[in-house]
């Protein structure tokens, strides 16, 4: 019996260390796995978005600044530089603007205008990776997305005074039959500008210019773009006009190119349609197509009418 017992006891010692053994060879085996490549990591998500209010660092790199979305297709970078025709242009991805390289964790990018620049890639989770520029002391923060779950209408209320940028001017087509005789009803052009404080705009009484570089604009101020609770496709408008006190408008956006302002006021309802269309693409023309980056920088802002402004109504 103490023989057995004995023997026993032995077998069962035997398969512990058996099993310790086996563990242990089960965590080396998953250790060696390789990790996943930067290019499978690029490519795991088809639209990076720049959440640019987490970027950290005090340096810019200019095409993830104006960038809402970034993509990396075999080797060609694609941008989502523009507001208007947001997930239709290049079938959501955007348009061709570089191309990019990446190794051993290093991103290689050779920007059609901006140039090279290149990052080290940390992985922050399964959907959100840091592209750190070395030359700037400056990280860029990307969530990834499909395109089939990417919320473009979100993205394109959460930005819309880059939407009212995208504009040489807009038009008053339409003031509404009802509603009290007003001072806006005089304001027949209206221009959001950008750069700069990024809140400037003018207005003009000129009539039925057909090109938007010959209106003259007779007052410069300050506008605001402000949220309404529990409507994100409602916004509200605050042109700064010193001489008659702000102008406040409920906005609503009836297509890429028009927009639909309500002024509580007087109860008038007003319809603007864009002319001029700027896209934010490649080159430093700026006249009507295309725009140079200093013009088109996205950054981290408050929409109040707070700033100094200029008061230049030309009588």
């Amino acid at each position: 019996m103490k023989t057995l017992k004995l023997l026993s006891g032995f077998a069962l010692i035997a398969t512990l260390f058996t099993s310790c053994y086996t563990e242990v060879l089960v965590d080396d085996y998953y250790d060696d796995v390789p990790p996943i490549s930067l290019n499978q990591l690029l490519s795991s998500h088809e639209l990076w978005y720049v959440d640019i209010n987490s970027t950290s660092g005090y340096g810019e790199t200019p095409f993830l600044q104006k960038a809402f979305t970034i993509s990396f297709r075999n080797g060609v970078v694609y941008a989502n530089n523009n507001i208007v025709g947001l997930g239709d242009n290049g079938y959501g991805f955007g348009i061709d603007v570089g191309e990019y390289d990446a190794y051993d964790m290093i991103l290689d990018v050779y920007h059609d205008i901006d140039g090279f620049s290149t990052f080290d890639v940390y992985q922050i989770d399964s959907n959100t990776i840091e592209l750190y520029n070395p030359n700037n002391d400056t990280s860029y923060f990307l969530d990834g997305y499909q395109r089939s779950n990417f919320d473009y209408d979100f993205v394109f209320y959460d930005n819309i005074h880059y939407f009212l940028q995208e504009y040489e001017a807009w038009e008053k087509t339409y003031t509404s039959d009802f509603g009290a005789l007003n001072e806006f009803d005089n304001e027949n052009y209206l221009q959001f500008l950008a750069g700069g404080n990024d809140s400037t705009f003018r207005s003009s009484q000129d009539i039925d210019v057909s090109n938007p570089s010959n209106i003259y604009w007779d007052y410069t101020g300050v506008y605001g773009v402000g949220d309404v609770s529990n409507n994100m496709y409602l916004k509200t408008l605050t042109l700064d006009y010193d001489f008659f006190d702000n102008e406040y408008f409920e906005m609503s956006v009836i297509n890429d190119g028009k927009i639909e302002l309500f002024h509580p006021a007087s109860e008038t309802i007003y319809e603007f349609e864009g002319r001029g269309y700027i896209q934010f693409l490649k080159t430093g023309n700026t006249k009507g197509k295309e725009t140079t980056t200093k013009d088109k920088k996205r950054k981290f802002r408050k929409d109040k009418v707070e700033n100094p402004r200029e008061n230049t109504r030309v009588k």
